[in-house]
């Protein structure tokens, strides 16, 4: 995506920070990253893209601040399979060397910003899903953004497949609606 802006779309600023693992402080930085944006007066229209526990993070802010969101294989309800995960030494998604340990307060804090999502959806969504995501099962994106519109395909994968042939679509639905 960033590729794609760049040579297609350079006047669109991309923006994709590093989403800290612990529910209140990636909510607390990513609001803050936001709101620095949309105070600024510099930027224009703002859209969010993401990507399975980046999918809900878009969700959480696209609710909160009122802004369009493209979802690739979101995490629906990213409470239920933090358990497994509660003591367990973790390294983040990105490959980085920093450790992490999710906690029991960890996993309350993220049920919390999941009840926060009320139904019915406030914002635009669109949900980019594959049936062979081999992390999540894509019905339970079906059923929460059951309103908004979606492309769900048979086979793929939690990596999603074939990404960049939306790249185009997906600029056209987060900036040319608003």
């Amino acid at each position: 995506m960033r590729e794609r802006l760049a040579a297609n779309n350079p006047h669109i600023v991309f923006c994709a920070p590093q989403i800290p693992p612990y529910p209140s402080i990636a909510r607390q930085s990513l609001l803050a990253l936001l709101e620095g944006f949309l105070q600024s007066g510099d930027c224009g229209p703002v859209g969010l893209l993401g990507s399975s526990m980046g999918g809900f993070w878009c969700t959480y802010l696209g609710e909160r601040l009122h802004l369009p969101a493209v979802l690739i294989n979101p995490a629906v309800r990213p409470s239920r399979f933090m358990p497994a995960y509660v003591g367990q030494v973790l390294r983040p998604y990105n490959g980085g060397p920093q450790e992490y340990r999710l906690t029991e307060s960890d996993v309350a804090t993220m049920g919390r910003l999941e009840a926060e999502l009320a139904q019915p959806l406030r914002s635009r969504y669109w949900l980019l899903a594959q049936r062979g995501d081999e992390t999540l099962d894509c019905r339970d994106a079906e059923d929460f953004y059951r309103n908004q519109r979606q492309t769900v395909e048979a086979g793929g994968d939690h990596g999603f497949q074939g990404f960049a042939r939306y790249c185009d679509p997906i600029v056209e639905f987060l900036f040319n609606q608003q």
